[in-house]
């Protein structure tokens, strides 16, 4: 499993330890990930997700995981959330079909 946000793409960084005596060592930052299950409206489905916590409450800001997903320009995302942001549209546009035959 990587180390990688599935939303904004954040992954590990590397720098240097300095020490009082100005040694460098080598070290890495890594992101703060979580295992996050989040509730997808227009799948119907929760789907569990690594993110970090800034994504969790970029998220949350957006109003939830298919307002994001649909709102990002494609270039932004990373192609895990390409995959998802596809599975969103399809499924909005299968509601709609069903909605206007019925209508």
């Amino acid at each position: 499993m990587s180390r990688r946000c599935e939303i904004t793409g954040k992954g590990v960084q590397s720098g240097n330890n300095v020490s009082h005596a100005n040694n460098h060592s080598r070290r890495r930052f890594l992101p703060n990930l979580q295992e996050t299950t989040m509730l997808s409206d227009a799948l119907g489905v929760s789907v569990t997700m690594r993110l970090s916590t800034r994504g969790i409450r970029t998220v949350e800001h957006n109003g939830g995981i298919d307002s994001f997903l649909l709102g990002t320009n494609n270039s932004k995302l990373p192609p895990e959330a390409l995959v998802m942001k596809r599975r969103i549209v399809r499924a909005k546009a299968k509601r709609e079909a069903a909605a206007a035959v019925q209508a």
